[in-house]
């Protein structure tokens, strides 16, 4: 029984630290905020006033003809307009207030969001498709900007009409307001049962949409492979699934979420039936006049539209908490391991690596690296091979303290990696991975990527060295030549060559190299091999490599195999062996 209570006590619990989440962030914004309740109590206060003046006018005219004070019934109509003029302006004023507001609100949450994710390890987003991360971005926030601009000002407007208009009713006839007294709860528990229903509904379809984005943006990522196989058919019926999926959700959330509206409606519309029945029995008996059994109805219409409004509304609430749940909970995850106390910056690096005794596995109960043993000497190419799955990423991983290993030690000119803060340890590496990474900008903003204070020399000297330099002076613009979105105006090997130029400013002591020459020719390979040497003097160099042609002046070759190192030398040493490596190599040129 204690657990079914807890289970069903946690999502009251989100959904209140949702809704007090977005408050904070209302609160950022108080006087906004207090400009906002004000414009609301003064506008809609003015529109109660409208029904008792139409009472009044009413009353003026009198129930037999002759009677009418035309003057009184000109006085109060003119009232009315002027009432209803000025709360139609300050609503208007309203509207935009809340729009600022809900701007500014949407602004600092997708701040936040966005500051998560830059700290969050890189495990994350190995565990996270792309697209699901997108859509918080934009489907998650978007709904919860839509819900504060709008809805919040509903509730708002709502709860004041509705008590102004009880209060005014009670005034006017405390018998007829009887019939409230059974209409009203009856509203509110279809409207509590109706939520519990629609809540995880909206909750799930949130993240149906997210599954839906993160399959789409895998697909279009690999267009050229899904045509490359003929494979066309087998995704549109992948999607199709995904894409049912979704709208099933959307239609399960949409329908249980419309069927409140229409049933409080009906609930409204019966207690006004009961209202006109009794009123017209209370005024044939003189308890009430016909001015004031008008401005009843009247107020009876503004108490129970609200009710009708919120119900309404309740589905938009449900999907603005699902969509600001999915947001706070990638807020809330836990971002990369902080420095350990005492950590020091790393400085006056040389290139002195170790690693002693490691054990790693990305799951703990599956370790990949088994007492793994390294070492690298200030200025040497260390070259990682080995099949794949052996391992050789891995290392790099651990290198960079993207993962920390299980058990063992990595030292750093002598310190233990751990005691190292990890903004100076990543500092003084550069990377090239073989998947390029471009952003949208020019060629030269690109390349100084890696060194901001670069001048405009240095740039074109990197360029030059990796060989794309005469490329880029055939383009048009040169160096201001825009690379559009991921690099696509511009070829695979020339996107690499870029990526490398980038690595070559870079001041960093150490550079690793995954796979970065795969995508270009073995020509240009040979003549960027040559260059980087050149440039990196002195500095350590950690090269993945497939094509062993491209490593055979490696200081020091490792061969890993299911997570050991099981050969270590250099080309001439590891030849004369005749294991591992010397099969490989033969197997690339015979």
């Amino acid at each position: 029984m204690i657990q079914n209570n807890t289970s069903s006590q946690k999502p009251k619990k989100n959904r209140k630290q949702v809704i007090l989440r977005l408050g904070k962030y209302l609160l950022q914004h108080k006087w906004m905020l207090l400009l906002a309740v004000t414009l609301t109590v003064i506008s809609n206060l003015l529109a109660l006033i409208g029904p008792m003046l139409s009472g009044y006018a009413i009353d003026a005219i009198g129930s037999e003809a002759g009677q009418a004070d035309f003057q009184k019934v000109f006085f109060y109509c003119g009232l009315m307009l002027i009432f209803y003029i000025v709360s139609s302006a300050l609503s208007y004023l309203l509207s935009v207030t809340m729009v600022k507001m809900g701007q500014k609100v949407v602004y600092q949450m997708r701040k936040d969001l966005f500051d998560k994710l830059v700290e969050l390890p890189v495990r994350y987003f190995d565990g996270h498709q792309t697209g699901d991360i997108i859509s918080r971005f934009s489907y998650d926030v978007d709904t919860v900007n839509a819900s504060l601009t709008n809805d919040l000002l509903q509730i708002a407007a709502s709860a004041i009409m509705v008590i102004g208009s009880f209060i005014m009713m009670l005034m006017i006839s405390p018998m007829l307001i009887l019939v409230f007294a059974v209409t009203v709860p009856i509203s509110i528990l279809f409207i509590i049962y109706r939520t519990k229903t629609v809540r995880p509904l909206f909750r799930k379809r949130s993240a149906k949409l997210g599954e839906l984005n993160g399959f789409v943006e895998e697909i279009i990522s690999g267009q050229k492979t899904t045509k490359s196989y003929h494979q066309e058919e087998t995704v549109i019926g992948r999607f199709d699934k995904k894409n049912e999926e979704a709208v099933q959700a959307y239609y399960m959330a949409d329908y249980y979420g419309t069927t409140v509206g229409p049933s409080v409606n009906f609930i409204n519309n019966l207690s006004l039936a009961l209202i006109s029945v009794f009123g017209a029995l209370l005024f044939l008996g003189g308890s009430i006049s016909l001015g004031n059994l008008s401005s009843f109805v009247l107020y009876s219409r503004k108490f129970s539209g609200p009710i009708n409004e919120m119900a309404n509304i309740i589905s938009e609430l449900q999907s603005a908490c699902s969509a600001a749940e999915r947001v706070f909970r990638v807020i809330d995850e836990e971002p990369e391991a902080a420095d350990l106390p005492g950590a020091t910056e790393l400085a006056n690096v040389s290139g002195e690596v170790e690693m002693e005794h490691i054990h790693f596995g990305y799951d703990p109960d599956k370790i990949i690296i088994h007492d793994l043993n390294l070492q690298a000497h200030k200025g040497n190419l260390v070259a990682i091979v080995g099949p794949t799955g052996a391992g050789k990423t891995t290392i790099i991983n651990l290198l960079m303290r993207f993962y920390d290993p299980q058990s063992g030690k990595i030292r750093m000119e002598g310190k233990d990696s751990m005691e190292i803060t990890r903004k100076s340890l990543r500092a003084a590496y550069t990377m090239v991975l073989q998947d390029t990474w471009l952003f949208y900008g020019s060629i030269y903003d690109n390349i100084a990527f890696s060194r901001q204070d670069a001048t405009h020399e240095e740039v074109i000297e990197a360029a030059k060295a990796a060989k794309i330099h005469n490329y880029i002076m055939s383009l048009p613009d040169g160096y201001d030549t825009i690379i559009n979105e991921d690099g696509m105006n511009i070829s695979q090997g020339q996107k690499q060559m870029l990526t490398i130029a980038r690595a070559m400013l870079s001041d960093a002591k150490m550079l690793i190299l995954d796979e970065a020459t795969s995508n270009v020719d073995t020509r240009t390979e040979i003549q960027i091999q040559t260059a980087m040497r050149n440039l990196m003097k002195d500095k350590t160099c950690f090269v993945i490599a497939h094509r062993l042609s491209t490593i055979q002046n490696a200081d020091t070759i490792l061969v890993v195999q299911h997570g050991d190192i099981v050969e270590q030398g250099n080309h001439e040493q590891l030849m004369r062996q005749g294991g591992i490596y010397a099969n490989l190599y033969r197997s690339q040129f015979h």
